[in-house]
């Protein structure tokens, strides 16, 4: 673990936000410029994933399936089979839901080269409701073999993200949140698989979160410090592999950890935590999440409503520390 960004002179909250959406594409453009096996697949859904640059520069590179989200996985596994590096682009909940048996068959069991981005996933689509809202996604793929589940916070991290998955050899799974975010990683950071970010250093009490909400957490513990709380912030944009040393070190080290993540209370970043505490180092744990089919609403209001605004998640670090 290591501090990778300065604390803020002002709070991030005031900070310029980012779709992380234009990173995905930009960096995308730059790797398959580099590298003619990178194609890109879609259902139908060109716009949504912000690719047109990609088409534009690579048209016959862009294979668009139509709203057929099973086929689309079948047809990245068969072209990576043939020695090219598919970046399959779709709506998470769609990508996930409609196609989790060629994602498991065709994709983990098969070990096949490709990249599968989930596009706005969480409660992106908040007015959509519950049939588009993909707060399963990372639950359900933490139960499948050879999955890797990256999980970025803001465009920089998008775009080392991909650039790691290109040069990896097997299946990734990459969430690519359109929601707006502030920058929290520093310009020169790289990512490293299954390696946590001490994002703040603090003895009393550990924030673990990534995607969408980390932002919010570090802006919860810059709440906690005015009151003499020295909050840890752990950015976990690895889900699986998990780095337990990371987690293990928080468990002993504070008073107890809050997990805070765009997705179900239920085998998601939370539960991951949850389960590494149980086998190695028992210590409070308190699962921020969304524990139900959420309503129709924005994202922002949505994750408010699951108690992950920065004044959520302070509160709850209050909470368990109240508990010693």
């Amino acid at each position: 673990m290591t501090d990778t960004a300065a604390q803020p002179s002002v709070s991030l909250a005031d900070q310029p936000r980012f779709d992380c959406r234009d990173a995905y594409v930009k960096t995308l453009v730059e790797l398959a410029d580099q590298d003619h096996r990178i194609v890109g697949v879609v259902n139908d859904s060109v716009g949504s994933s912000k690719l047109d640059a990609f088409k534009k520069a690579f048209p016959d590179r862009l294979i668009n399936v139509g709203i057929a989200e099973q086929d689309m996985v079948g047809v990245a596994a068969g072209l990576a089979n043939g020695g090219r590096i598919p970046f399959v682009s779709a709506a998470s909940c769609f990508l996930t839901a409609r196609a989790l048996e060629q994602i498991k068959a065709d994709i983990a069991y098969s070990f096949r080269n490709v990249k599968l981005c989930g596009m706005s996933p969480g409660m992106a689509y908040g007015e959509l409701g519950p049939t588009h809202h993909s707060i399963e996604d990372i639950a359900w793929l933490r139960a499948i073999d050879n999955m890797i589940i990256v999980v970025p916070a803001d465009p920089i991290e998008t775009a080392a993200a991909l650039r790691w998955a290109a040069a990896y050899d097997g299946p990734v799974f990459i969430r690519v949140s359109r929601m707006s975010v502030p920058q929290v990683n520093a310009d020169d950071y790289t990512f490293e698989l299954g390696r946590a970010v001490t994002l703040r250093q603090g003895g009393d009490v550990t924030l673990i979160s990534n995607g969408t909400v980390l932002w919010r957490a570090l802006v919860a513990a810059e709440q906690l410090a005015a009151e003499g709380i020295a909050a840890r912030v752990l950015s976990m944009p690895t889900v699986k592999p998990l780095d337990v040393d990371a987690v293990v070190a928080a468990a002993t080290e504070t008073a107890g950890i809050v997990t805070a993540e765009e997705a179900t209370t239920a085998g998601g970043l939370g539960g991951a935590v949850a389960e590494t505490v149980v086998q190695h180092h028992p210590t409070r744990v308190t699962i921020l999440g969304v524990p139900e089919f959420a309503p129709t609403g924005s994202a922002g209001f949505l994750l408010d409503r699951y108690g992950m605004s920065p004044e959520g998640i302070a509160d709850d670090a209050r909470q368990l520390l109240r508990q010693r």
